[in-house]
This record gives structure tokens, C-alpha cells and sequence, in this order.
């Protein structure tokens, strides 16, 4: 490694093998000044080591070719992973400016790699004569997905079509990295400032101290503040009774990445649909969609269209009634106004207080953050045997970051991180991440997962308390959590989480039906102040609600899935507008005027900030459509513990990472592909049975 330690400098952490407790990053020994030079020769070594496999001159074999692809860059994932755990989840100037950089460096890359004309045609040969290698199952899917990879990435593409197309991918993830900075950007520089008592009217006290300590973190002591923090916003939205606050809050929210200037996300929409249509084309697609979906279970937009159609009218037309009872409710309280989008959430939690006889305030004491976590945790423990204690002295990137080392009849499975509450310096939203991903190529290398959320803390003397979908999030997220920690694959481009789109939000929306179980809540929903447990009338109404606003909750989704597919089917984008489009296919839609897309066109950092969900935010839905059915797989069994199908769900979902087509997967689990009318009735949407298979 001597190369390697010049580039990098004596005091590299990235230099000398980690002497941490299971190869846990060392946190604090990492500056940002390591990692240009930590780059520079990661990539080098990468570059080495392929051209080492494609110059070979032994003829190619799984070996020498496909084993040492996935054996190549083990520096360079190490550094990555690091880097880009650290920048969206505790980042600083010059954590953003290497970002800048190292973004289309890594394009340029990673386009190097598969367009490498003697590289391809060694993976191509062994495609050929695939039948008479003697492969495995996990070794032809491998061997599969390469050359997939290969020919989407360009490979077959002549000279000056590969040069072309390095160029827009390069371009893409340069303009993918500034409409995240923009949008980190936007939502650090917005604070509403509640001076009065006048200006907290409505708010109860978990709000109050939840402003409190945003105020204070923000250099306001004894002032409360509002941020564009999904966790802090909504519940204003939610309470507040002053309407010209909820307006301002509001429209604050929604114009992140549209303000002009220099943060303004538009000019970069209108390049990246353009180039992304260009991307196509060049590989023998009509649209972005096209090729997106052709590597999903969707296969194609059109199917993905349907299923969103089929959710989109009778979602639209109940979200109307609930309009009108909000409409309603401001008229029976002497309103003279019609309702606007800053009014729905406040109104809806009227709403449900009076029908449903709950309140936010009310149920929110007994869901503290870390008896939540307690629940993710025992449910992990009873479906597939998991154990989780907490490391006190493991190195960590913020004090706030927890770790736990998680077990599995005395054995090592992984490490997982929770990072859960927000800050100026994390992007906002919830995701899971890994450090490390599980294979058994280089040895049997354990996972190490982090879960990042941006929940409230509490105020003084009191824990974090969640909301009820700040609970779901979490359970939603620790679902992502376990599928990276049960994988059990050899390789690593198979390993956990690397399954399409549209099937991996599968364990984690799956995941989340655990929560509304009444055995969980009666043991884990404590009340914090008196330790007692969630009385039972509670528990009841708190699952009479599970359909309360769905109209709302489900239009603001399919809009926004619906906005992003007609993006990316435009053949071309010659002359586009990303405001006037959005506007016009909300139109076309009938969009109601009360709601507000769930993530409007200049802060859609899943679609924009990378290509992962564009032309894909569908998959959540798609998605949805699979865990619906798959938790009726233990309804039928008589118990949401099973363990004949909690092991079917192990086996062939969780730890089986991309080792077969996503369909058969879930063939093999449930023994047939689901219909559409579990989804809807999950939601109250359903009207009449609908025969729409997915799949």
C-alpha cells in the first residue's frame, strides 16, 4: 500500500485498517481533509485492479472476471460509504464542496468501468455460454445482473455514443448533488420565530417544546421556532390556530427549491429531464420511463400508470368528502373562508377529535422514542430471533448517533445505528443507509446499517415523544434496517437492499403493520410521565382511525408519483418549464386545490438528488400492493407471529438480497402475486372488488 499512504498522508484513517470494535468506522478520528486525498487513491487502486481483469490475458472465467469485479474497489466503497452517510446526515461546507467534486468524478468512474470495451466482452462471453458453466442460482444471477448492468450503463454503444453518454451522466450527478445542496440550503436558512403567547394559540406542549428547542439550538434561548423539519412543521400545521402562521409555514414548506436565486432548483429540473431523455434515447428508449422500468417488476410505465389510476379516482373522490366535512366544520365555527392547503391538518385533527373522539396530544404521551425503538426491536425478536444491545463506547459521528450490536442465537448478525433527530446540518426526511453490506466473497463480512430520522427532541425533563406517524416512520425504517441486516448472500451486488425499486420498500412498508397491533402497543405505548400503558378505549380508537384522511394522505402521494412519471415521459424536453408543467399535470389530473403534492417538482430530492426513485416514486405504492397482502399471509395463519411464515418471509424477502427475480421472490413466499384489493381496503378505498394483478 505504499502508493496508497503517499496519496493519502501518515495520519489517514483511511489508510491502516480500522482497529475499532467490528470495523465500525472511527468517527472521530475522520476529518474532512481526508477524504480528497482518501479518494484520489481509492480510485486509483480501482482503476488498477480493472484494468487488471480486463487486460487478463487467460481466458475469462467467473473467477477471474465476475469474483474479481466484486473483490475490486473495496477502498473505494469504504470511503464512499463514510462520505456520503456523513453528507447527508451531519454535513458542512467543506463536507458540500468535496461533495461537489467528488460527485461527477465518481460518474466519470463509474462510466469507465462499464463502457470498458475488453471488460464487457469478457462478461459478455460468459453470458453466451452461461447454460455450460455450471453455475449456481446465486452465480447466474450474477453473472445476469453484470451484463444488465453493462449494456444499461452503455457498453454496447459505439465510441462516440459512449462519450456522449459518460458526458450526461457526469453532468447528472454534478446537478443531482446541487438540488440537494439547494434544498439542505433552503430549509437551514428558514426559521418562524413565535415571539408571543399570541403566536403559540393552539400549540400543546410537546410542540411548544419541541419550538423551544429548536429555538435554542439556533442561538433563540427562550424563544420557539419553527423549521421546515417535517417532525416540527406538520404538528404546527396540525395545532396552531393561527391562520396567517400556518399560511406562512406553509408556503415556506412547499417553496423550498423555488425562492430564485441561487438556491432556485428550477434551471436544474429543466437540464436533468432533458438530459435524462437523452439518456434514453441513446440506449434505444423512447423516455426515461421506458428505461427506468424496464429493470423493476413493473417492466413498463404503462403498468405502473395503471395501478396508480386505479388508486387515483377513488382516492380523489373520497379526499372530496373529507373536504367538504372540513368545509363544514369552518362554517359550524363561524369560518367565512374556503379551505386552504395551510387549513387541512388543522381542521382534519378537529375533524378526528370530534368523530373519532382522538387527539394527537392525547396519544402522543405514550410514544416515547425509546420505547418505540423497544417495539421495532421485540418484533425483530419474535419474527426472526434478533437480539439488540446497546454499544455505549462505540465511536459515533454525532453524540445524538446510538449503536447497537444485534445477535442472533449468541451470533454476530450486524451493528445497527440510529441517528434520530434533526439538525441544521442533516437533509431533511428519513432513510436507511449502510456502512457496510453483507456478503461472504471476501470472508464473512457482517453489516453495519444506520437508520436516519429527524424527529423533535423533547423538551426539559422530557423524553422524545412521537406522533403516530413519526412511530410508523420509525418502524418503516428499521423494516429497510432489517433487510440490510438479514442478508445472506455471497456477493456483493446482490447483497440486501440492492433489489429494484419497486419491490424494496417492501420490508419496510410491510414492517409497519406491527405497529397498529394491539400486543405492541399495550407493552411498548407507556405513558412517560405516569408509566401507564395505553388504555384500551385508546388502542381502539387509535385503529377505528387507521383510515381517517386517506383521501388526503393518498391523493398527496399519487400526485406526486403521477407528476414524476409524466417528467420522464416526454420523449424530449425541448423548451420544458418545470412550473408550468407541474402545474399542467396537476390540472390534467384534477388535482383538488386543498392539497398540495407531497413533494412538489424544486425540493423532490427523491427524484432529483439522484435517479434512485425518478420515474419510480410509484414503487411505494407498488409496493404497498405486496405488503397489504403479505401481512394477511399471517392474518390467515391466525397469528402476526407465525413462525412458518415469518421464516418464508426470512428466507425469501429479508435475507435473500437480489438472488432471483423480485416476482419469483415473492412467489416463493407467498406462493402467488397479490391483487390490488388488499391495498384498498388497507386504505378505505375500496368500493367493489378490483381483479388487478400486479405483476
Amino acid at each position: 500500500m505504499p502508493d496508497e499512504a503517499a496519496q493519502m498522508g501518515g495520519d489517514n484513517p483511511f489508510l491502516f485498517p480500522w482497529a475499532t470494535r467490528f470495523g465500525l468506522p472511527p468517527f472521530e478520528r475522520i476529518a474532512p481533509e481526508h477524504f480528497r486525498p482518501a479518494f484520489d487513491a481509492a480510485l486509483a487502486a480501482h482503476r488498477a485492479e480493472i484494468e487488471s481483469i480486463a487486460e487478463d490475458p487467460a481466458p475469462p472465467t467467473f473467477e477471474n472476471t465476475l469474483c474479481a469485479l466484486e473483490r475490486a474497489g473495496q477502498t473505494l466503497r469504504q470511503v464512499s460509504a463514510v462520505f456520503f452517510n456523513l453528507a447527508g446526515s451531519h454535513t458542512n461546507d467543506a463536507l458540500q464542496e468535496i461533495e461537489r467534486e467528488i460527485a461527477p468524478r465518481l460518474s466519470r468512474h463509474r462510466s469507465a468501468i462499464f463502457m470498458n470495451e475488453a471488460l464487457y466482452r469478457r462478461v459478455a462471453s460468459l453470458f453466451e455460454k452461461r447454460e455450460e458453466l455450471g453455475l449456481g442460482p446465486e452465480e447466474l444471477r450474477l453473472l445476469e445482473r453484470y451484463r444488465r448492468i453493462f449494456v444499461r450503463a452503455g457498453a454496447e454503444l459505439d465510441p462516440q455514443g459512449k462519450k456522449r453518454l459518460a458526458e450526461i451522466l457526469e453532468r447528472l450527478a454534478a446537478l443531482g448533488t446541487q438540488f440537494s445542496q439547494n434544498v439542505l440550503a433552503d430549509e437551514k436558512a428558514y426559521a418562524l420565530v413565535l415571539e408571543t403567547e399570541e403566536d403559540l394559540a393552539g400549540l400543546p406542549d410537546f410542540v411548544r417544546a419541541a419550538a423551544a428547542r429548536a429555538a435554542e439550538e439556533r442561538g433563540l434561548p427562550g424563544k420557539h421556532v419553527i423549521t421546515l423539519s417535517r417532525s416540527l412543521i406538520e404538528p404546527f400545521l396540525q395545532f396552531s390556530s393561527r391562520r396567517d402562521l400556518r399560511e406562512k409555514a406553509f408556503q415556506a414548506w412547499i417553496s423550498r427549491g423555488d425562492n430564485g436565486g441561487e438556491t432556485d432548483n428550477k434551471r436544474i429540473i429543466a437540464e436533468m429531464v432533458a438530459l435524462r431523455a437523452e439518456r434514453a434515447r441513446l440506449l434505444g428508449y423512447e423516455t426515461f420511463a421506458a428505461f427506468k422500468l424496464d429493470d423493476t417488476m413493473a417492466k413498463t410505465p404503462q403498468a405502473a400508470l395503471d395501478l396508480l389510476g386505479q388508486v387515483w379516482n377513488p382516492a380523489r373522490a373520497r379526499a372530496a368528502r373529507e373536504r367538504d366535512a372540513l368545509q363544514a366544520l369552518v362554517h359550524e365555527e363561524g369560518g367565512n373562508f374556503r379551505i386552504e392547503p395551510w387549513d387541512w391538518r388543522y381542521y382534519a385533527e378537529k375533524l378526528r377529535k370530534r368523530d373519532h373522539d382522538l387527539d394527537e396530544g392525547e396519544l402522543k404521551p405514550y410514544l416515547q422514542l425509546d420505547r418505540m425503538i423497544e417495539a421495532a426491536f421485540e418484533t425483530a425478536h419474535r419474527l426472526f430471533g434478533l437480539s439488540f444491545t446497546e454499544i455505549a463506547d462505540a465511536p459515533r459521528y454525532h453524540p445524538d448517533v446510538r449503536v447497537w450490536e444485534v445477535t442472533r442465537d449468541g451470533r454476530h448478525v450486524g451493528l445497527f445505528l440510529g441517528d434520530h433527530f434533526a439538525r441544521p446540518s442533516k437533509r431533511s426526511g428519513a432513510w436507511m443507509s449502510s456502512y457496510r453490506t453483507q456478503e461472504k466473497l471476501s470472508g464473512d463480512i457482517r453489516p453495519i446499517v444506520v437508520n436516519v430520522m429527524n424527529f423533535a427532541k423533547g423538551g426539559e425533563d422530557e423524553p422524545p415523544l412521537l406522533s403516530f406517524d413519526d412511530a410508523r416512520t420509525l418502524f418503516h425504517e428499521f423494516g429497510h434496517a432489517l433487510h440490510g441486516l438479514l442478508s445472506d448472500v455471497t456477493y456483493p451486488l446482490l447483497a440486501g437492499t440492492a433489489v429494484p425499486g419497486d419491490f424494496v420498500e417492501l420490508p419496510s412498508q410491510l414492517y409497519e403493520h406491527w405497529l397498529e397491533e394491539p400486543d405492541i402497543l399495550r407493552r411498548f405505548a407507556v405513558h412517560y410521565r405516569t408509566g401507564e400503558p395505553i388504555p384500551e378505549r385508546l388502542i381502539e380508537r387509535v385503529l377505528a382511525a387507521r383510515t381517517f384522511n386517506q383521501g388526503f394522505a393518498t391523493v398527496e402521494y399519487t400526485a406526486s408519483a403521477l407528476v414524476d412519471m409524466a417528467l420522464h415521459l416526454m420523449p424530449s424536453a425541448e423548451g420544458f418549464d418545470p412550473a408550468s408543467f407541474e402545474r399542467q399535470a396537476l390540472e390534467r389530473i384534477g388535482m383538488p386545490r386543498e392539497i398540495v403534492m407531497r413533494h412538489r417538482t424544486p425540493h423532490f430530492t427523491h427524484v432529483f438528488s439522484g435517479d434512485g426513485y425518478a420515474a419510480g416514486y410509484y414503487s411505494y405504492l407498488w409496493s404497498e400492493v405486496l405488503d397489504a397482502d403479505a401481512f394477511a399471509a399471517f392474518q390467515e395463519a391466525g397469528d402476526i407471529f407465525d413462525p412458518e411464515t415469518a421464516r418464508r418471509l426470512h428466507d425469501y424477502i429479508y435475507a435473500a438480497g437480489n438472488r432471483r427475480d423480485p416476482s419469483e421472490a415473492y412467489r416463493a413466499f407467498r406462493g402467488r402475486l397479490p391483487s390490488i384489493d388488499a391495498l384498498l381496503a388497507k386504505r378505505g378505498l375500496a368500493t367493489a372488488p378490483i381483479d388487478a394483478s400486479v405483476g
